[in-house]
């Protein structure tokens, strides 16, 4: 492996000194280079919303959204896997993260995991992965062993795979149907990508996800009305979304929720078309899922 040829391993010339500088300037630089991170995502827009319209078609005929990833990448995976459920009432088996190493390696560094093609193969198997899925391969360098076996076996078997990778023209984003590669320069510290290359791929993950979530009808407006109220803060934002997309009191939207099993979608189509909430499930339904195109459809304008 020579290290000096891969883009993410590159010293970095503005950082050289960082170890004598004071602590604000030290901050300062620190942040200075994060900042190139959102420029090198946007040069990338055309390939995420490739990438988007991809997850959002799988996901609208039954598919998966899969993230595989070792290390920090494995572990992003994971994080926007989990939050899924919560923002978005998707099924916990909707959108998974998988790391190699298993669950332990969330937590420490399982050494040897990520070389190990094979077992990016065989940990899709377990998860039964099929050709309605969609496999996203993350990997800073663009060149991990495990990542690639995982791709190669989804592309095998006739599932889609998008590559998320900080290193344009590596194996992973060549070899991905879709490849995303933002190049947001040397790191601070060579070689830890777990700083700029890792909030690279954490902000195109957020575009992902957030994007097909998007697509499927699960935002109105820029509301998250399929927020599931799984504990007090989310009951409180279920009352405040439905009175922010619907203009009514607390104590309406209070009513209304409690009428539909505090689901806000439900309460929004009601209290805007004046109907109840079997009318409104079923215009839910209709409209597939879409709240703007149930009120469209129910009249109300």
């Amino acid at each position: 492996m020579e290290l000096n040829k891969i883009a993410t391993e590159q010293r970095n010339e503005e950082t050289i000194h960082i170890d004598k500088l004071s602590t604000v300037e030290m901050v300062r630089l620190i942040n200075r280079e994060d900042q190139k991170v959102a420029l090198a995502v946007e040069k990338e827009t055309e390939n995420i919303a490739r990438a988007v319209d991809l997850i959002a078609d799988r996901l609208s005929k039954g598919g998966r959204l899969i993230y595989l990833g070792c290390g920090t990448s494995g572990r992003l995976g994971i994080l926007d896997a989990a939050e899924c459920p919560p923002t978005y009432s998707t099924d916990p088996d909707q959108v998974i993260g998988v790391i190699a190493g298993g669950t332990g390696a969330i937590f420490k560094a399982i050494e040897g995991a990520e070389d190990n093609k094979e077992l990016g193969a065989e940990d899709l198997k377990k998860l039964q992965l099929c050709s309605k899925d969609v496999l996203v391969g993350l990997a800073a360098s663009g060149r991990t062993p495990y990542v690639i076996g995982g791709m190669e076996y989804a592309e095998s078997i006739g599932a889609k795979v998008i590559g998320v990778t900080c290193c344009p023209g590596s194996d992973i984003d060549t070899m991905a149907d879709i490849g995303i590669a933002p190049m947001p320069g040397p790191e601070v510290v060579t070689g830890s990508t777990r700083m700029k290359s890792g909030t690279a791929q954490k902000m195109v993950l957020n575009i992902l996800s957030t994007g097909a979530m998007i697509k499927l009808g699960k935002v109105y407006e820029n509301l998250m009305v399929d927020v599931k109220p799984s504990n007090e803060k989310l009951v409180n934002r279920c009352i405040s979304i439905v009175q922010s997309a619907t203009g009514k009191s607390e104590a309406e939207a209070k009513e209304a929720l409690s009428q539909c099993s505090y689901h806000p979608k439900t309460a929004i189509v009601m209290l805007l078309c004046g109907i109840n909430a079997e009318e409104a499930r079923n215009a839910l339904e209709a409209s597939g899922g879409h709240v703007a195109n149930a009120i469209k459809e129910t009249g109300i304008s």
